[in-house]
């Protein structure tokens, strides 16, 4: 049997998004316990590759404004994001940058001492505030050292949650295998968080870390929460080749530009106005375009095909001051200095705009809308939705800090009005969960290897469910897929001991994956339009009088996928076209 562990607030991840949600429900209720669970070192979380900004309204009386950080971002997701969710993300985002820089954030300064905003991709307005372009180290450290000089929680680092324990509608709590040493834990709380991240990694070409496996999705997919609109996956224009390792959209914020094989600033045919900065949804279509076009340069190491990013006539110093990683990260893995000849990019998957169900506030909803009391989704592993179809650049990081606040504040508040009642968690379900990992996963020697079919599965979506789409190349997607998952229950691992199994944690995270993929591949099959990063070729029109809503993606009886719909809510604009 699993040892029992009790807390007030259980925080799934410890991204920004958890961190932020930790300290929030510490400042509000310091009398409260806390865990934070991380399937990696609290620190190696995927939030420290945040490079480029957060996107905040700091100085209105230059003449941006939050209508205008709420409009861009709108019209950015191509009219699915839900506008009360948007507004309230624009309002909160300056206390929250502000918050940030009273705790000690580094934040880059112009030379009157203000902090410092850069242009980003479909923003009217540079609002993207920055700390050189490892924005995302700098905001971890920052959380992290108000959190450890907190009392009242605690860190379980390399503990891998497996499933969630929801009953009749009521958060219970998490099970999870210790890593380090070798055990199930079970996990009691009166108030849990999900900030587990996105599913990147169900790609290879990615800038996701290799940790970013969807788990959470996963887990509640299996606890009966629905996913929505899981069929938007976006894909930065600028992952380097042949890695995909992130190169900042701040690098054409900062003024670099796009070029073809015959080196032509290819961008002007797609988007006159934004050229560069145009959403990622518009440059990356442009240069897959340019490449199926026959414009493209071709790696033969790796066989994939690429564009240029040209930063030679931002020059040295600029490049030192306020592009470092990049630099560094062009000369260690690609062997060029981008000071001197342009890097390789393509369109690496990069960000997944859907997620759990939640509302505006984040709190976690079932497929008839209803709250699942003191359950709530922060980050990008929650769809609240204030990105719709396609994220612009920098409201990410913002969306984490507000979302962890909002959710912690909650949380606390929920934990310490219940905190008279008794905790309580199923403890059918929770044997269950220690038989599938210990006694069916652990040693299996018969079933095939999750690292084939996780590469298998890979191949399929970087073929299939890549920035265009067709009906013919999903449903192949989604009947490949079917045929892993039915694999998925037959996954294990040759390595028997139960100390820091990798094989196992490949198992568990494999299974998840194909759970999400599926669930991808499936949506997108469904929407038959192109809207933001989701390109039907057999349909490239936008269709609002069909598809203006998002698409509920909930487990059906024998793993099966069921879709169903929501409306988006609409509150200020109505949808118009795109222009660049």
């Amino acid at each position: 049997m699993p040892e029992w562990l009790d807390y007030d607030v259980l925080v799934l991840g410890s991204g920004l998004a958890g961190l932020r949600a930790a300290v929030e429900v510490l400042r509000r209720s310091p009398g409260l316990s806390v865990a934070v669970l991380s399937k990696v070192q609290l620190m190696r979380s995927h939030s420290v590759a945040a490079e480029g900004g957060t996107a905040a309204v700091l100085y209105p009386e230059e003449g941006d404004s939050v209508g205008l950080h709420a409009w861009d971002t709108v019209k950015g997701s191509d009219f699915l994001a839900d506008q009360d969710a948007v507004w309230l993300m624009a309002k909160l985002a300056a206390g929250e940058v502000r918050l940030l820089e009273h705790w000690g954030m580094p934040w880059s300064r112009r030379s009157d001492g203000r902090i410092a905003q850069r242009p980003f991709g479909g923003h009217s307005f540079p609002r993207a505030c920055y700390a050189g372009d490892k924005t995302g180290h700098f905001e971890m450290q920052t959380l992290y050292g108000r959190l450890a000089g907190m009392d009242g929680w605690e860190r379980f680092d390399e503990v891998y949650v497996t499933s969630l324990l929801v009953e009749e509608g009521v958060f219970r709590g998490a099970v999870a295998y210790d890593l380090r040493r070798g055990e199930m834990l079970a996990f009691r709380a009166r108030a849990g968080i999900v900030a587990t991240g996105g599913a990147g990694r169900l790609y290879r070409f990615t800038t996701y870390s290799y940790s970013s496996t969807g788990d959470g999705l996963a887990m509640a997919l299996r606890a009966g929460i629905p996913l929505k609109d899981m069929e938007f996956i976006q894909f930065h224009p600028t992952g380097l080749v042949p890695s995909g390792i992130l190169i900042t959209e701040g690098a054409r914020g900062e003024g670099g530009y796009l070029l073809n094989a015959k080196g032509e600033r290819f961008m002007k045919r797609y988007a006159p106005e934004k050229m560069e900065l145009a959403p990622r949804d518009v440059v990356s279509r442009a240069i897959m375009t340019e490449i199926q076009e026959g414009r493209g340069l071709h790696d033969p190491a790796s066989g994939l095909d690429y564009v240029l990013l040209d930063l030679r006539h931002l020059g040295e110093e600029r490049l030192n001051e306020r592009l470092p990683a990049v630099r560094e990260i062009a000369i260690r893995h690609a062997g060029i200095d981008p000071a001197e000849e342009p890097i390789p990019v393509r369109p690496a998957a990069h960000y997944t705009m859907g997620g759990i169900h939640v509302d505006r506030y984040y709190r976690v909803l079932d497929a008839e809308g209803r709250w699942i009391r003191g359950l709530w989704a922060a980050g990008e592993a929650a769809a609240a939705s204030v990105h719709g179809a396609n994220r612009l650049g920098a409201n990410s990081t913002i969306e984490c800090l507000v979302s962890g606040s909002l959710a912690g504040r909650q949380a606390a508040l929920y934990a310490t009005r219940h905190r008279g009642d008794a905790l309580h968690a199923p403890r059918g379900e929770v044997e269950a969960e220690e038989k599938r990992v210990f006694d069916r996963l652990l040693g299996s020697e018969t079933g095939p290897s999750s690292y084939e079919v996780r590469e298998e599965m890979q191949e399929i979506m970087d073929r299939y469910v890549y920035v265009f789409r067709s009906r013919r190349g999903l449903e192949a997607a989604a009947a490949r897929l079917r045929r892993l998952k039915r694999l998925a229950g037959a996954l294990g691992a040759r390595d028997r001991a139960r100390i820091y199994n990798t094989d196992l944690v490949a198992a568990l995270e494999t299974a998840n994956m194909l759970e999400v993929a599926y669930t991808v591949a499936v949506s997108a099959l469904a929407r038959t339009e192109s809207r933001g990063a989701h390109f039907r070729v057999d349909h490239p029109a936008r269709d609002d009088q069909n598809w203006l809503r998002h698409t509920l993606a909930v487990r059906g009886p024998g793993g099966e996928v069921e879709l169903g719909y929501t409306p988006v809510r609409i509150t200020t604009w109505r949808p118009v076209e795109r222009r660049y």
